[in-house]
């Protein structure tokens, strides 16, 4: 498995202590990524090796988070993860861009959490990835939603310039889960250098589109880094 590092974390999977396992590639170029070292970064990795840090982990950890890049572009290998964690008793969460909803299906059954990045209005996923998927993700987004044993989460990270406020507004109508999140676009490490001089949104920016799609969705999580993640 090409793997890009293992972490202990508070934040990746919500109320639990995880390990996080961050993989390596990923089929987008999304100019604001902030894990651009990834997408064609890693080093190859043994599963056994990675299973014996979860062990010897399990005193410590709550749950087990693999995030990326795109871990489902080694679908096989994170699905033995997950069902290796979940023999464990360990709560399982995968970070995806649901690039492929056939591959989402398959791992599903081993999974507690989803956090299913949301990059676009589906119908506007080629202007801001490069890549027209978003019929895909939208498939993907229902086999979460209708897995009554899953927990998915939708995220958008909300970049000046590339998204508007009626672009939140359009995947505030079109998303179906558990809890939307806006987060905040840092501008300090991205793939696209350009976007180093796009100012990072302020939290009033961001509470003001909040504030706007809250009578669609009920409750919305903002994630800055100055306050952390906050339910709205």
């Amino acid at each position: 498995m090409i793997i890009g590092g293992i972490i202990f974390s508070s934040v990746e999977y919500p109320g639990k202590i995880s390990l996080v396992i961050f993989t390596g590639g990923c089929i987008l170029k999304c100019p604001y990524c902030h894990n651009p070292e990834l997408i064609f970064g890693g080093n190859p990795v043994e599963l056994n090796i990675i299973k014996e840090k979860i062990n010897e982990s399990l005193e410590f950890i709550d749950a087990i988070t693999i995030t990326g890049g795109e871990p489902l572009i080694q679908w096989e290998d994170v699905n033995d993860i997950l069902k290796y964690s979940k023999s464990l008793e360990l709560k399982t969460k995968i970070d995806t861009s649901g690039f492929n909803p056939e591959r989402i299906a398959k791992v599903i059954k081993w999974t507690d959490y989803v956090a299913l990045d949301i990059k676009a209005p589906f119908s506007k996923y080629k202007e801001v990835t490069g890549m027209d998927i978003g019929d895909n993700v939208k498939k993907s987004m229902e086999i979460c939603f209708n897995d009554p044993n899953t927990f998915l989460e939708c995220r958008t990270t909300y970049v000046p310039g590339l998204l508007n406020h009626e672009d939140i507004m359009e995947i505030a109508k079109s998303i179906r889960c558990d809890l939307y999140t806006i987060q905040q676009f840092r501008n300090r490490v991205v793939l696209d250098e350009k976007l180093k001089q796009t100012p990072n949104p302020s939290r009033e920016e961001l509470l003001e589109i909040i504030n706007e799609i809250t009578p669609i969705l009920g409750r919305v999580k903002l994630k800055t880094a100055e306050f952390g993640d906050e339910i709205i």
